[in-house]
């Protein structure tokens, strides 16, 4: 018994030493003076804005990684790291495609550094650069519109200057929008001009590393005019009624109500203003499934209609200051719209949209965002107003939840359109 306790005493010994040696391996400071050995490079292979180096580690027991610096054209040193795991480190941040020094050295846990290896680089284009070629600049309804592609989704931030007449004077504004998408549109609004006044549009590019592309115009742009549609006319037909062999979903479950759809007024989390499929939206018959469902409008009188702007429901509270349902479950993600031709008596689809889920927002930014509503066009890549038609069709077809592909959105709160008074 006693040879089992000293053995057993003897392994937690031996445990804590190798503790206490690993521990020091990721100390982050002591006393040795000693740098670790160069690092030798065996390769870089040139990224879009960066490079990749490829290298030997020098064999040092407390060597705690590899470092890069270089310094732009402004005077700003920027630093990467890789720890001693690593046998590549990527740099970013150079501006052009010019070349560049780098500097690579091993550095130790005592705050040692190696001697500097000095690294001649040519990058590929950068990021940014390459997204300011691709912007392209848009007329919308009292609006305008950027398109842009990033396929290397790196951070860049888009500075738009835009001036206009207004009160006898001209205006100039700044709008900066940040982004990583891989295609982005941004939306430049609540521009009322006169048919003869125009906007005139600029851009420029900029990264995260001080880079930045001299403004780009885009020329003088006429928007378009339209007026919300008023609803005082509108209805809605019974349950389950057809319109063109296709029926009106039921939505007065539960606390939902179909009319509160069209009052103008939106959920706020205390008022309970929005519809409730309880799973009997497709036909009004819970049986057959709750989506697609769709939620048909009689305008009172004959539009043209240039776009939407749809409103979740929110239930997040009586403070309104947190997020609560917006972009997720039980409101719709994806939809389609319709117009009906008198002549042939069947439905037109004029577009399909996915409502985009914001990213990195606060709570009570989320809330803003879901008050302010959600705008497509009819015809997004190409602003124009629908032909002329009496009823629209609002066709839900997914959720938010599982990346748009559940068939759980129950709730809406309100439709809005906009358009002109067919003639």
């Amino acid at each position: 018994m006693i040879m089992k306790n000293q053995l057993i005493i003897t392994l937690l010994i031996l445990m804590l030493v190798a503790a206490c040696k690993k521990q020091s391996r990721f100390e982050t400071g002591g006393s040795d003076n000693t740098p670790p050995g160069k690092v030798t490079l065996k390769e870089y292979k040139p990224l879009f804005g960066g490079a990749r180096f490829f290298y030997t580690v020098p064999k040092d027991e407390d060597l705690l990684g590899v470092e890069a610096v270089y310094t732009n054209k402004n005077g700003q040193s920027f630093k990467f790291m890789a720890s001693y795991f690593s046998d590549s480190l990527d740099v970013y941040g150079f501006g052009s495609i010019d070349e560049y020094n780098v500097q690579l050295y091993a550095v130790d846990r005592s705050g040692n550094k190696s001697d500097v290896l000095d690294v001649k680089v040519v990058p590929l284009e950068p990021a940014y650069t390459r997204v300011a070629k691709t912007i392209q600049a848009k007329a919308g309804f009292s609006s305008f519109f950027l398109d842009w592609q990033n396929e290397l989704k790196q951070n860049v931030n888009v500075y738009v200057e835009y001036e206009f007449p207004q009160g006898g004077t001209t205006r100039k504004l700044t709008t900066v929008f940040s982004s990583n998408q891989p295609a982005d549109r941004r939306f430049i609004s609540d521009l009322y001009l006169a048919s003869n006044e125009q906007v005139k549009v600029k851009v420029k590019v900029g990264d995260i590393y001080g880079n930045i592309t001299d403004f780009i115009d885009k020329g003088s742009l006429s928007l378009y005019d339209d007026i919300k549609i008023p609803k005082q006319a509108w209805t809605i037909p019974n349950p389950n009624d057809s319109i063109g062999g296709v029926p009106m979903m039921f939505g007065n479950g539960l606390e939902g109500r179909s009319l509160k759809v069209i009052d103008d007024i939106i959920d706020r989390g205390d008022n309970l203003n929005f519809l409730h499929t309880q799973s009997r939206g497709r036909t009004g018959k819970s049986a057959n499934g709750n989506m697609p469902w769709n939620f048909i409008i009689d305008l009172g009188d004959y539009y043209e209609i240039s776009r939407i702007v749809t409103h979740q429901r929110h239930s997040g509270g009586l403070a309104n200051v947190s997020r609560g349902q917006y972009y997720r479950t039980e409101n719709v993600g994806r939809y389609r719209t319709y117009t009906w031709n008198d002549t042939t008596s069947e439905w037109e689809q004029v577009m399909e949209y996915q409502i985009p889920v914001p990213a990195g927002l606060t709570e009570l930014e989320f809330v803003k965002m879901g008050e302010a509503g959600d705008m497509a066009y009819m015809y997004p890549d190409n602003p124009k107003y629908t032909k002329r038609t009496r009823k629209f069709r609002f066709e839900a077809v997914k959720g938010f939840s599982g990346n748009y592909t559940l068939d759980d959105a129950n709730c809406l709160s309100e439709i809005t359109l906009y358009g002109k008074k067919s003639q």
